[in-house]
């Protein structure tokens, strides 16, 4: 039976520009279309091309020797991002071929839990004993992140915080080391201005990419500050109780609420108005549309000195040619706070999937240990797992740092996500429209803010 797509989620993907390919821009996708579809194979969807889908082939055949009675075959879908993935999914929703299982990121978590996904918590709670050994190997703050209205709706698996990389043979260039783990937003300018004294013409001690995940919202969350107001949803002791200590399950809740916007707060502003001035100073670029894989070539080629990336970079700089000590990761300078940013990723059910029990059981396999080491050997991503960051997994592909990874998130325990409400697309859409106006010149900042502030309370339905 086609499953029709919401009124919400269509208004939702409008406002982010991506109706329509919900509504009919794209080619429509037919059951021939899915991989496995009418095999009686479970379809599980996620970004990428079919070389990631081979990377994960060690994953289907444990699975498959496990269970010999689900077949499950992978979907790859090409897309220039998140967003773009999710409508395309969508798409097959509204065709009446969705997949039964989507690998999903922070971006479309509370989307998919509000309208797609099924909640895990019955079937947690019925494994418990078998999952206690996953939670007590996984940071809180990326299971609630998988939280919504107090449920659980993915797994985490992996995860990325928004960290400081440094060419290290720049940073030797210009008489400095990697800063230490308590370095300041005043030593982050005067590193770049040292940076910048000894670099050569094309040279920007410091670069970044206009998005969500590494964008502007580091700096905001340094600064005490986010583009929507935060608050914990009520809920989530079932599962807080059952896997983390008394201290835990009182500090956590049922996923992250999002309200009003706060592009005109003065913490913001003030944020806004301190990268301009470091563009304007030549101590940074201007914000560039693109991913973080655009970087590589830059940074490698020592065309620029630093740049927010992830555990993804280690494998992606590796793979770039770069050696091991050829670069090296800290945390994020302290501002107001040191708080970071991630983004991660599980597997969600979908709610029309045809097994759901036996989707479970996928899910539950691919959280094991022995699963993850066989997807994540190429240091592409970080673990959720806290046991499986090792000097050996780093010793072939660097950083010396490498610990800083998941110390984000052990060592500053306010780390959260990146704002990514059920609107994250639109939210996205309006916040990248105003950035590269507000910082084209210091005097630009209030009026651009002003005007993404006025997009946001629409998206978000708080203007008054």
């Amino acid at each position: 039976m086609a499953v029709a797509t919401s009124r919400r989620v269509f208004l939702q993907l409008a406002a982010a520009g991506l109706a329509a390919a919900t509504a009919g821009g794209c080619a429509r996708l037919t059951g021939r279309d899915i991989p496995g579809r009418g095999s009686g194979a479970l379809v599980v969807s996620l970004l990428g091309t079919s070389a990631d889908a081979a990377a994960r082939q060690a994953l289907l055949s444990g699975f498959r020797a496990e269970h010999p009675g689900i077949e499950v075959v992978l979907q790859p879908i090409q897309a220039t991002d998140w967003g773009d993935f999710f409508a395309k999914i969508l798409t097959q929703v509204a065709a009446g071929t969705p997949p039964d299982i989507v690998y999903v990121a922070t971006e479309g978590t509370q989307l998919f839990a509000e309208q797609l996904a099924v909640p895990l918590d019955d079937y947690v709670r019925r494994d418990a004993g078998e999952l206690a050994e996953f939670f007590a190997d996984v940071h809180p703050a990326l299971v609630e992140s998988m939280m919504y209205q107090g449920s659980l709706f993915e797994i985490p698996i992996e995860f990325n915080a928004a960290n400081m990389y440094f060419n290290t043979g720049l940073l030797r260039q210009a008489g400095a080391d990697v800063p230490p783990a308590d370095w300041t937003v005043d030593d982050f300018v005067a590193l770049m201005r040292a940076e910048q004294a000894a670099g050569g013409g094309g040279f920007l001690p410091y670069y970044w990419t206009n998005r969500l995940w590494g964008g502007v919202v580091p700096w905001l969350y340094a600064n005490g500050t986010n583009l929507l107001t935060e608050s914990r949803a009520p809920g989530g002791q079932w599962l807080w109780e059952r896997f983390y200590d008394a201290d835990t399950a009182r500090q956590r809740g049922g996923g992250t609420v999002y309200g009003d916007p706060l592009a005109t707060a003065d913490h913001t502003v003030e944020t806004f108005e301190f990268l301009a001035q470091l563009i304007a100073n030549g101590l940074s670029s201007r914000p560039e549309e693109g991913g973080g894989n655009t970087l590589i070539g830059l940074f490698s080629g020592g065309r620029i000195g630093s740049t927010p990336a992830g555990g993804f970079w280690a494998g992606g700089l590796h793979d770039g040619g770069m050696a091991p000590d050829a670069f090296d990761v800290q945390f994020s300078p302290r501002w107001r706070t040191q708080r970071h940013q991630f983004g991660a990723a599980g597997y969600a059910i979908m709610r029309t999937a045809r097994d759901v029990d036996a989707a479970w059981e996928f899910v539950k396999y691919a959280a094991r240990r022995e699963s993850m080491e066989a997807v994540m050997a190429a240091n592409q991503t970080t673990p959720a797992r806290r046991s499986m960051l090792t000097a050996d997994r780093y010793a072939a592909t660097g950083p010396r740092n490498w610990q800083v990874f998941y110390d984000t998130v052990d060592r500053f325990p306010d780390t959260g996500p990146i704002p990514a409400p059920a609107q994250a697309a639109a939210v996205q859409s309006a916040v990248l429209k105003h950035v590269g106006t507000a910082l084209s010149a210091p005097g630009n900042v209030r009026a651009s803010l002003a005007a993404m502030q006025a997009d946001l309370d629409t998206v978000m339905g708080t203007r008054s």
